[in-house]
């Protein structure tokens, strides 16, 4: 099945079969969200898909993934401001109610969201954002992908 990485996202990303993978970091993956309707969206997996919670890591490898968030959210948060003139921030939640794998994700939010949405949490959007195909992972995300990769890059240059 073509999207048999789905069920195992952090074995096919360790595998190197994850088409969502943007970059390996220093404790996880650093992957595009399957939906888009906030372009950047972005997920930052552990690199051990037994680990469940932050507590689960000992402290210096917590203190990794954390940074690898930061490194994540900085990343999308300049590709999301040179693509978009109505980038406003970047949200990270570690959350964890519905993935038994330990996960963070990182929205960018824009000033062109509906107002009654646009200071709420992303899971508020309407099911239809969700499943709707427009906003499915495709090949017109390309561009995207690469500059979050881009920026990811630059900063580890820069640490």
């Amino acid at each position: 099945m073509v999207d048999d990485w789905r069920t195992d996202r952090i074995g096919s990303a360790l595998r190197g079969e994850n088409p969502a993978v943007v970059r390996r970091l220093t404790a996880g993956f650093a992957a595009i969200g399957d939906v888009q309707f906030l372009p950047g969206y972005s997920v930052l997996l552990a690199d051990d898909p037994k680990v469940e919670r932050l507590s689960d890591l000992p402290r210096d490898k917590r203190l990794a993934f954390l940074s690898d968030m930061d490194r994540l959210g900085e990343a999308v948060e300049r590709a999301s401001r040179r693509m978009d003139a109505a980038f406003r921030r970047v949200n990270l939640e570690i959350l964890g109610n519905t993935d038994g794998f330990l996960h963070a994700h990182v929205w960018p939010r824009f000033e062109w969201e509906p107002t009654d949405l646009a200071r709420m949490p992303v899971w508020l959007y309407p099911r239809d954002r969700w499943t709707d195909e427009q906003y499915s992972l495709g090949p017109q995300h390309d561009p995207l992908r690469e500059a979050i990769g881009d920026e990811l890059d630059r900063l580890r240059s820069t640490t």
